[in-house]
């Protein structure tokens, strides 16, 4: 969907009918509106609250409303001795999974099986047999801190390499010629929205109950808010 129509359709639902009561919104108002949209929706389906209460890939439908998000890269770690470090991509959202290649002298690379764990239960993790890092059982546990992925060797192991799966942010869309409302710089170019139109129409209703809220209007408020939560 072109920023043009997402720009008409805002105005026309923010009106009241037949007015121009509100034509006088910006365009970097809209902008910053719609990209806050983004991320609240993309947030509330990764949690499931919602009318069905469905999170991520919890149906056929969450996995397609958000296949757009999720992607996998290469992370670079260092050895920290007892466990390797790698960063956080800027643009992380969630986490979905780290796939962890490990080696030893003794034997052939393999991929571990990684579990996502709590920085508080570190300590409990290293000292139980059950459940610390382990090279013949390829089971290691990894745990996320200041910005940093920490996957747990032990020392039993080397890591070789690491790839993160993880829901990125929405890209925000920007208007060709209106003022970012991020950097304070024009745009010199259309950035479009990159979800499918349908759920850009909800994004459009959230857009126009954070405007509606901003400008005290209700109604405006109200109905938008309830007709995006009930078409998730």
């Amino acid at each position: 969907m072109l920023n043009s129509t997402i720009t008409i359709k805002i105005k026309e639902r923010l009106n009241k009918l037949d007015s121009q009561d509100y034509d006088n919104i910006t365009c970097w108002q809209i902008v910053e509106a719609f990209n806050k949209a983004q991320v609240e929706w993309s947030r509330r389906q990764l949690h499931g609250i919602n009318v069905v209460k469905e999170g991520d890939e919890q149906s056929t439908r969450r996995k397609d409303d958000l296949q757009v998000l999720l992607i996998k890269q290469p992370i670079g770690v260092i050895n920290k001795e007892i466990y390797y470090e790698g960063s956080i991509p800027e643009d992380y959202l969630q986490w979905k999974r780290v796939d962890v290649y490990a080696q030893k002298d003794c034997c052939d690379k393999r991929r571990m099986t990684v579990y996502l764990a709590e920085e508080g239960n570190l300590n409990q993790l290293l000292r139980d047999k059950a459940k610390q890092p382990n090279f013949e059982w390829a089971e290691t546990f990894a745990t996320l801190i200041n910005n940093t992925i920490h996957v747990y060797t032990n020392k039993d192991f080397d890591v070789s390499d690491a790839y993160l799966t993880y829901y990125r942010q929405p890209i925000k869309i920007q208007i060709l010629n209106c003022t970012n409302p991020y950097t304070g710089v024009i745009s010199t170019a259309n950035v479009e929205c990159e979800f499918k139109d349908d759920i850009i129409e909800l994004i459009i209703d959230e857009t126009v109950s954070i405007l509606a809220g901003d400008i005290e209007q209700g109604n405006q408020f109200s109905r938008t808010q309830e007709t995006a939560e009930r078409n998730n």
